[in-house]
């Protein structure tokens, strides 16, 4: 029902005002309760005409005009509905008033007027005080303001009731400042503050209306110059109980002021830092019952507009700001209404806090790499055209001064800002849209492609292709860690599993038997001839003590196991558990002279070429007496994974084989025992942490103690990469760092206070950035102990450790127990801008780059074990390649075509492998080869961005499932020819990069125009894709696996010309575009248990034109190209809601992902499985019934995350993005917990026209 019609009776308001009627219902009858309201509103009505009639005499009769609006008033005042209906749309009632108010000449004529505009704009004030902006109402005010100020002295009534009509219009009319400083009204209103400085009734209102001029910098400096800020500070003054509101006012007004550079540099020459200093401490002794809270935060306000700039930051620690407001913080912490101070306090001392440089020679990485070429544009060319004088020189200039803005809990204006947000990223041009299907490459060039497609000519004569049986896998395969693998079939009962732990003997150690191999870990498969106890573990998992592996005292100083070439008499792998006995007696045995001099006599024959070490050894062994207890370890049913075939892909002997041919910038010569001894999931579920309050201010203030209390600072370097040199800690409390292995990644460690380190990442090489995936060493620690670490160089300025991520930990000591797992550890983690900062020119232009800290607690369990730390679960490209090996030595060449090839070689010659596979033909008959040939294809690839590990392990869970002899499985190879390419950047992942490859540049932006020498791995991945192209076999499906480090769950992103229009002003509804780029998403969405259909988007952006999903679907031509991300952290829906993800999860992502393409060709071929036609109906039905179109999530700047009481640094930026930015985002921020409130793609999520 519109505004304007009641039930019984509406009135309406029509010109002329004469003839103005009551429209009365005829549907319903009169009710006695009805009446007294039509006579008012007919008195109304008719007050008003007179109104409008004594306009038209001139206002003549100004005792009438008097009484007609004295009794409006009195109407105003009594009754609401007379308020509404004047300000109702289609009345006119408001503009009657306002032409009064124009044009009378009669002082109490316009009080009575001004009163009844007050109580117009009194109640549901902000759409009728824009009602009032619309009518003119604010030009008429500022007008009345000048002819009134003429009068001398002025009426002091006239002046309190314009100035607080202003107040309340001003905020409303976008246009006001300007406005007022053409009409004058800025030096009237100052110069009435001037002259009643005693009278608090007339000047109050006087200062809201400043506030409200002073939101236009112009303005603001106009009433600086004019002695405003002067004038406030004789306002406010030290702690009173008289005068409160006025001195509310008066600070909040000086905040508006000081937001001025201008402004804040007078105030700061003229001392008023240390004056707002001193008045706050006044404050905070003398309100003990915190009734002035709004004053002390309008001091603070004050003082973080003028340190906005950087002489106000300077003389805020010139007179000692910074301890003052620690002390007086660190008082409010107890009583938790004070937050509010204590969390501006903090802000405050956290912008104050010197800006420094890291403390590294140069932000560029610690490691080196000669480019074949140099690039002519580019950040690589960039970096290498950078003098070394300003490599990372903090600039000062690039303080953020008034630029620095951060949003606060009370700004009301957030909510339409992000609202009216444009996102100009999204491409508009429809041309640039439309796929060009261009092959980019002569033919000719493409023909050397041929080699990777033998499928093509392959007849299959010499193959024994008679048996259709699936051929049971070898059960003497060499089995070395335990690699479980999920699949996507219906969960069904758990098999039993059985981890064996060899133990050691506690007889010495002797010196000739240095050269045998450790066997840490074996594998139980479940077979007739396991022992009942162990096959029978059920309901609970019995980890028992774990087994003595060496001897305490003598492993004592052991530093470094070397892993040794044995032969494979020597190796005792087994698949089958062992008794105690056999237990004891299987080890083969790790000895090492206690003497330190002597470990190189182990380490320095292990291969011919080139030494590997295993890292550091747990020098804590159990107590002797727990030795002759049992070695295996049952697995809780009901979260172990299905095991398919006890396929196995872990072997720890060629793992090692497989490190000796890894070439890596540094030369790594050391083996991570997480990745020698291999991963299973472990057997419980990991929540979701939830975040502490009060955990981010605790951490700034324990940053801000360092400047306060420098000497309880110990800032030693205990790990430094750039310093070879550097003295190794020897002393027992301190903790080793070490990252010298495959994709590790720490550069420096500094030992803050006993129990905290500043740990900084290395850059990519090639650059000067990307600083967050991390994979590191730790040893020396003593249990029972918390432990802080602060990761103080990332870049992104929001991270999933805000919201309930964990790092990941991996313990020696308890996998030698029988848990070898990574786990989420840590407590009061949390993710906060800090004080080290680059330059511009080192940013790439971007001014006041600041860095961010990762924090986070963590206390061992075991004394003096090594533990390993990673950003997410760590997939090594040896381990890929290891992975390969065995799959292709196990799988069934009867019934699985197998084939990788090489695709080409790394800058740093390592090689990249791609993978094809499909079902064997039926036999060697034509019709059986034909079809075999004209299989469509599935185009895969995966970890371009090295950090985003994740993608491997659906990647891995892709592979596994596609290799097993599930039915489904062989019915999935039937139907499609796959070519994977699953690691597109080896060289990244190999050196420990987060997100580029060699060249220093990211590859996912290189698929447009890659480079031959720069960038292999795209260029010929795309040329695989251009020759299936040119011989006119499209992929029906390209996917390239991501990960996200902003969003949970696992989602899509795809390609529609159709739903990237609809976000822009153009027009899409005569667009025809076939919607089967939704039907795989779909799909996911009813079978994957982490995948979220609300979070896809299928919108084409500006920067993402040359991202592989882009240039497949515009160039090549595939209408079905994706990437797929999944989330670091977890699931906030579906039946992992609440949890952290793991690798058993994304290995079922990448099966499910294999179930989902058969769903997908059954779909589209109903024909082909003999299925009812109207099936092929279902993938419209799919569509319509979540047709819904989410915004990039690059570009919206809510958070789709619950928000903290406390403030965080919060803004958005996708991880399939670079970092960019955006002044408004990068922001302080911390609202109210909303766990159930709207998430950003909830918000920007709509239907398609």
């Amino acid at each position: 029902m519109r505004r304007g019609h009641r039930v019984h009776v509406a009135v309406r308001m029509f010109r002329p005002l004469s003839k103005w009627v009551a429209l009365e219902n005829s549907t319903h009858h009169w009710q006695v309760g009805s009446i007294p309201r039509v006579t008012n509103n007919s008195r109304i009505v008719s007050l008003l005409a007179q109104l409008e009639k004594i306009n038209a005499d001139c206002l003549v009769d100004a005792d009438n005009a008097r009484y007609v609006t004295s009794k409006i008033l009195h109407l105003a005042q009594s009754q609401e509905k007379i308020k509404k209906d004047m300000m109702a749309k289609g009345s006119t009632g408001i503009e009657v008033i306002l032409s009064t108010l124009e044009n009378t000449r009669d002082l109490q004529t316009t009080i009575n007027i001004l009163n009844i505009l007050l109580e117009l704009v009194a109640v549901g004030g902000n759409r009728r005080t824009s009602v009032l902006v619309s009518r003119g109402g604010t030009q008429i005010l500022l007008q009345l303001l000048v002819n009134a100020s003429k009068e001398s002295p002025p009426n002091e009534e006239l002046m309190v009731l314009l100035h607080s009509l202003l107040a309340k219009v001003g905020p409303k009319d976008r246009k006001f400042g300007v406005k007022a400083r053409i009409n004058g009204a800025l030096n009237i209103t100052l110069n009435i503050v001037k002259q009643n400085l005693q009278n608090q009734k007339l000047i109050l209102p006087c200062l809201q209306v400043i506030r409200v001029y002073s939101t236009t910098s112009v303005n603001a400096v106009s009433l600086g110059k004019n002695g405003v800020v002067e004038l406030i500070f004789k306002i406010i003054g030290p702690f009173s109980k008289k005068n409160t509101g006025l001195m509310k006012v008066a600070l909040d007004t000086l905040a508006a002021l000081l937001k001025s550079r201008t402004n804040a540099r007078r105030a700061v020459d003229r001392g008023y830092v240390q004056m707002l200093l001193t008045i706050y401490v006044d404050w905070h002794r003398h309100d003990s019952r915190h009734r002035h809270m709004l004053i002390r935060k309008g001091i603070l306000q004050a003082i973080k507009s003028i340190t906005n700039i950087k002489l106000g930051r300077k003389a805020f620690l010139d007179v000692n700001g910074m301890k003052i407001l620690y002390n007086t913080s660190q008082e409010c912490l107890a009583v938790r209404t004070l937050d509010p101070l204590v969390n501006t306090s903090s802000l405050i001392m956290r912008k104050c806090y010197p800006k420094n440089r890291l403390p590294l020679p140069t932000i560029k990485s610690a490691f080196h790499f000669q480019l074949p070429i140099i690039p002519v544009n580019g950040p690589v060319y960039q970096l290498y055209s950078l003098p070394p004088e300003v490599d990372d020189v903090v600039d000062e200039s690039d303080d953020n001064d008034d630029t620095e803005t951060e949003s606060e809990i009370e700004n009301d204006n957030e909510e339409d800002f992000d609202q009216n947000f444009k996102n100009d990223d999204i491409e508009t041009d429809i041309n640039k849209l439309k796929p060009k299907h261009e092959l980019g490459r002569p033919f000719e060039d493409l023909k050397m492609y041929e080699q990777f497609f033998p499928e093509f000519t392959e007849d299959f004569q010499e193959c024994d292709l008679i048996s259709k049986e699936p051929k049971p896998l070898s059960t003497n395969i060499t089995q070395g860690g335990p690699i479980v693998v999920p699949t996507a079939e219906v969960e069904q009962s758990p098999v039993n599993h059985a981890i064996e732990i060899p133990v050691k003997e506690t007889h010495p150690l002797q010196t000739e038997d240095c050269n045998k191999r450790p066997i840490f870990l074996g594998l139980v498969k479940n077979d007739n001839s396991m022992d009942n106890t162990l096959q029978h573990h059920s309901d609970q998992m019995n980890l028992l003590p774990s087994c003595q592996c060496l001897n305490h005292e003598i492993i004592k100083d052991f530093d470094k196991i070397s892993l040794q070439n044995t032969s494979k008499s020597e190796q005792s792998y087994t698949s089958k558990a062992m008794t105690k006995k056999e237990c004891k007696s299987s080890l083969s045995e790790i000895t090492c002279n206690k003497s330190f001099q002597h470990v190189s006599s182990c380490g320095g024959v292990l291969f011919e070429g080139r030494s590997v070490q295993l890292g550091k050894l747990c020098c804590s062994g159990p107590d002797p007496e727990e030795e002759d207890v049992s070695c295996s370890v049952s697995v809780e049913e009901q979260v172990m994974p299905e095991v398919p075939d006890a396929l196995q892909l872990h072997d720890p002997e060629l793992y090692i084989e497989i490190v000796k041919n890894t070439k890596s910038v540094p030369e790594y010569s050391e083996v991570a025992y997480p990745d020698y001894f291999g991963h299973i999931p472990p057997p419980f579920k990991e929540p979701i942490l939830e975040r502490p309050y009060g955990v981010q201010r605790t951490k700034i203030n324990q940053d801000i103690e360092r400047l306060i209390h420098p000497n309880d600072i110990i800032d030693r370097v205990v790990y430094d990469l750039d310093n070879v040199s550097y003295p190794v800690p020897d002393e027992g409390d301190v903790l080793k760092f070490n990252s010298k292995f495959e994709s590790g990644n720490l550069r420096k460690v500094i030992q803050i206070r006993k129990n905290e380190y500043d740990l900084i990442l290395n850059s990519d090489i090639n650059s000067n950035h990307y600083h967050q995936w991390f994979y590191f060493e730790v040893s020396g620690m003593r249990a029972g102990i918390a432990y802080r670490f602060n990761i103080i160089n990332c870049e992104k300025t929001n991270s999933q450790f805000n919201y309930g991520m964990q790092p990941l930990m991996y313990s020696v000591q308890e996998a030698l127990s029988g848990r070898p797992w990574w786990i989420r550890v840590g407590t009061d983690i949390c993710y906060y801008k800090n004080h080290f900062s680059r330059s511009s020119i080192a940013a790439g232009g971007q001014k006041g780059k600041s860095y961010y800290t990762i924090t986070f607690t963590i206390t061992f369990q075991h004394k003096d074990d090594v533990c390993y730390f990673a950003y997410h679960y760590p997939y090594t490209y040896s381990a890929l390649m290891m992975h390969l090996q065995k799959l292709e030595s196990t799988h069934n060449p009867q019934q699985i075509y197998f084939r990788q090839d090489t695709l080409c070689e790394t800058l740093s010659g390592n090689s990249c492998p791609i993978v094809t596979i499909t079902a064997m033909p039926e036999s060697n008959y034509y019709e059986h080869i034909c079809q075999f040939r004209n299989r469509p294809y599935i185009f895969l690839s995966a970890r371009v961005h090295p950090g985003e590990t994740n993608s491997s392990w659906v990647m891995k869970g892709t592979l596994e499932y596609l290799m097993s002899n599930t039915a489904s499985a062989q019915s999935l190879r039937e139907s499609y020819i796959f070519k994977i390419v699953p690691m597109l950047n080896p060289d990244g992942v190999i050196n420990g990069n987060h997100r580029c490859s060699l060249s220093g540049e990211d590859l996912n932006r290189q698929w447009q125009n890659p480079n031959l020498d720069l960038h292999p791995t795209i260029y010929h991945a795309k040329g695989l894709l251009q020759y299936l192209a040119a011989i006119k076999r499209l992929p029906l499906v390209f996917c390239d696996y991501h990960g996200h480090s902003r969003k949970k769950n696992v989602f899509m992103y795809g390609c529609s010309i159709k739903e990237t229009m609809w976000h822009t002003s153009a027009a899409s509804c005569e667009l025809i575009e076939d919607l089967g780029y939704r039907t795989l998403p779909k799909i996911l969405s009813q079978t994957a248990p982490a995948f979220c259909m609300s979070s896809c988007s299928f919108v084409v952006e500006k920067s993402k034109e040359s991202t592989a999903r882009v240039v497949v679907w515009r160039e090549i031509g595939v209408q079905r190209s994706y990437t797929m991300e999944s989330t670091l952290c977890g699931c906030d829906q579906g039946k992992y809601k609440g949890l952290q993800i793991g690798t058993y999860e994304l290995e079922e992502m990448g099966a499910k992902f294999c179930s989902g393409l058969l769903r997908l060709k059954r779909l589209t071929s109903p024909q082909e499985y003999n299925l009812p036609s109207t099936l092929f109906e279902i993938e419209n039905e799919l569509i319509e019934s979540s047709c819904k179109v989410t915004s990039p999530t690059t570009y919206v700047l809510d958070e789709d995350e619950p928000r903290f009481l406390e403030e965080v640094d919060y803004s958005a930026e996708s991880n399939d993005e670079p970092d960019v930015d955006l002044a408004n985002n990068a922001a302080d921020y911390e609202p109210s917990l909303q766990e159930d409130g709207l998430s950003d793609s909830e918000i920007t999520r709509t239907h398609l026209p």
